[in-house]
């Protein structure tokens, strides 16, 4: 069996480019395809042998550009290359690469962390718009909605979905009228290891400051509760997290991978006030054996087990997250159980989970062609 393994860009690593990783692992000499492609910024995707398999759109060749400028031009990009030697097409997609086109008898199987938000979720649109003039908000407002046609229509040349959570696979339903399996996202966690002696002193946060992630909201209830918090991350709202911050506050920055696997060892509980895709954060504190305060909703839902891993909050405001931060104050949670209970969301339990997918789509598959040829 040939296969090709496709994304929507390859130019910063995060939850997206950790599955591909994944992929590359369980065929490793499978092409990648994408649109644009950096390899100084992609850790292990950037290896000199990983670079002889990527095979990128005609945008890589234009200078000095960001994909974030081309998002327009992409959907043209991933139509136009050419899969047809492959008979399993496997795309890691939260933009344009399941549009790829295939031949009737190549299964095409997306792994979808999200429909294009940009196309279908307000709030992301106008997270964009502030860094364009209001002048040009209309026609970008037309250009989007030109984008989420073609991203609708797109959405029906994938085969079989798989979401990255059950959230996700709700959402793949709502805007693309699609079903999906859920296989959850990789999570490393052999890179976090429970302290033998944790100083339990602190609640920890990271991400990066933007509205969405709430970080608005842990300051000001940690400010109103006097208990110590460290946020880690950069981004747009760094400044404003800074002054709202009192002293029982501290706003780390970035850190390096060595200092926040510290800092979820060493932390009394991870705090996660926001609606997200998949829970990997959780994930990652989980594996080093410390418990989670979340919001109710989204991926973190999947990941975790109220009383046993953490606790919910059902509101995101001071309130709510105040009545969980109480509760919680008042349990005891096992460190081991814990980190026992990441091990289900491995790298290596992905990987095998993905692997059989594959190998009992793939049957299925070659008899409803069979049937159709008939």
């Amino acid at each position: 069996m040939n296969i090709a393994i496709i994304t929507d860009w390859l130019t910063n690593y995060g939850g997206a480019e950790s599955v591909i990783s994944a992929f590359h692992d369980l065929f490793p000499k499978a092409p990648i395809y994408t649109t644009m492609y950096k390899p100084k910024d992609m850790r292990e995707l950037g290896a000199p042998d990983v670079q002889k398999l990527v095979k990128t759109s005609w945008l890589q060749n234009i200078p000095f550009v960001k994909h974030q400028w081309m998002l327009g031009q992409m959907p043209v990009a991933v139509e136009m290359m050419d899969l047809d030697d492959y008979d399993i097409v496997l795309s890691s997609c939260h933009s344009v690469s399941k549009g790829v086109i295939t031949k009737p008898n190549t299964l095409h199987i997306c792994y979808c962390h999200t429909p294009m938000r940009y196309a279908w979720e307000e709030w992301d649109l106008e997270t964009r718009l502030k860094k364009f003039p209001k002048i040009l908000h209309g026609t970008i407002r037309k250009q989007i909605k030109k984008i989420r046609e073609w991203d609708y229509c797109a959405a029906q040349r994938v085969d079989k979905y798989i979401a990255n959570s059950s959230h996700i696979a709700w959402q793949i339903q709502k805007h693309y009228g699609r079903d999906a399996d859920v296989i959850y996202p990789p999570v490393h966690t052999e890179k976090f290891k429970p302290a033998a002696h944790p100083k339990n002193d602190y609640y920890f946060s990271i991400g990066r400051l933007i509205p969405y992630k709430k970080f608005d909201l842990l300051v000001e209830t940690f400010n109103q509760l006097g208990l110590k918090l460290k946020i880690a991350g950069t981004g747009p709202d760094l400044q404003k997290i800074k002054a709202m911050a009192k002293g029982n506050v501290e706003i780390l920055g970035s850190v390096s991978d060595a200092e926040l696997a510290d800092l979820y060892a060493n932390c009394r509980g991870l705090l996660f006030p926001q609606i997200e895709d998949a829970g990997i954060v959780p994930l990652e504190a989980m594996s080093a054996g410390r418990p989670v305060i979340a919001l109710s909703r989204g991926g973190s839902l999947d990941v975790m087990e109220e009383g046993k891993t953490g606790v919910f909050f059902e509101e995101q405001t001071v309130e709510s997250l105040t009545d969980a931060i109480q509760q919680f104050e008042k349990m005891d949670f096992d460190s081991h159980q814990i980190r026992e209970h990441a091990m289900q969301f491995d790298v290596e339990v992905f990987k095998r989970k993905i692997k059989e997918y594959i190998d009992s789509s793939l049957p299925n598959f070659n008899k409803l062609e069979y049937s159709i040829d008939v």
